[in-house]
This record gives C-alpha cells, sequence and structure tokens, in this order.
C-alpha cells in the first residue's frame, strides 16, 4: 500500500503545476517535450490481456508504434493482478499525442475498449531528461542479448528514430 501511495504522489506531483508553469509546458511540447503516459486497464476474466491480443494481432498497436512521434507502445502484464495490464505509451511532444488522438485509429481502439469493457487510470510524465548523476549508482547498467544490437545513448536510453526514449 506504502508503495502505491508514493507512486500516486510521484505521479499528482508530476501533474501540479501552477498556470505559469503549464502555459510553460504547453510551449515546451510544441517544440519537442518528450511525454509518457501510462495506462492501467483493467477487465474481469482475462478482458484487457484478450484487448491487448487484439490490438497486436490486429495490426493496431504496430500501427501505432508507426506513427510520427511515436517512441513507444509496449504493454506489460501485472504479476500482482492478472486483470490489470500497463500500456507505457511515449511520445516526442503533446503535439505528436494530439495529432495521434485525432486519427482515425482512436476510434478503433475505442470501439476495443468498449469491447471488452474496460476501465483505465492514466499517469502522465513529462521528461525532463536523463538519470541524475546521484541516481546512477543505483541502476544496473548493460544490455540483455536481446538489446545487444539496440543503439544507446551514453546514460544507456535506447535511441529510436535518433532520439533516446
Amino acid at each position: 500500500m506504502k508503495k502505491v501511495l508514493a507512486t500516486f504522489i510521484a505521479g499528482m506531483a508530476v501533474l501540479t503545476a501552477s498556470a505559469q508553469d503549464t502555459k510553460n509546458m504547453e510551449k515546451q511540447d510544441t517544440i519537442g517535450t518528450p511525454v509518457v503516459v501510462n495506462l492501467y486497464y483493467t477487465g474481469k476474466n482475462g478482458s484487457a490481456r484478450k484487448f491487448v491480443e487484439e490490438m497486436e494481432q490486429g495490426g493496431t498497436a504496430r500501427a501505432i508504434r508507426e506513427e510520427s512521434g511515436n517512441l513507444r507502445y509496449d504493454y506489460f502484464f501485472s504479476a500482482a493482478d492478472p486483470e490489470t495490464v500497463l500500456l507505457i505509451d511515449s511520445w516526442e511532444s503533446q503535439a505528436a499525442i494530439d495529432e495521434h488522438h485525432a486519427s482515425p485509429m482512436m476510434q478503433t481502439i475505442a470501439s476495443l475498449r468498449e469491447k471488452y469493457d474496460l476501465t483505465m487510470r492514466v499517469e502522465r510524465y513529462i521528461r525532463e531528461g536523463g538519470v541524475p548523476e546521484r541516481d546512477k549508482k543505483f541502476i544496473r547498467t548493460g544490455k540483455t542479448k536481446s538489446e545487444e544490437k539496440k543503439p544507446t545513448d551514453a546514460d544507456g536510453n535506447i535511441i529510436k528514430d535518433g532520439k533516446p526514449f
């Protein structure tokens, strides 16, 4: 429970901003401040997993990954809650997200969410740069065998379309 509360508080800290900060973030977003959105899909009787299967097998997830401005679109399954799936959705900027949201693909996604009767919880983070030096000593770096061929920057972030994510 403490971990969930800490995650919630950290998320709220990221989302809390004065009106001036919000204006500054909107201005930065137009020039390419990366945005990460964590979406938690929850259903019943395996419906969240079935949603992911249809998104992947139907080609919708692949099409999103190929959209201009998309940096990452990956699903993860919870070990603690088999009825919840996490989507990490990362974009070059708010403008790229807005373009995605205006696409016809959103109707497909909305229809699938409805089909599988999913509820959603959303966390949103603005990427402010790499890992602070003081935190690097706590992070085990290196590449797994599957990542050995993927290019990375000096901080170990995988580079996609010439930009780290």
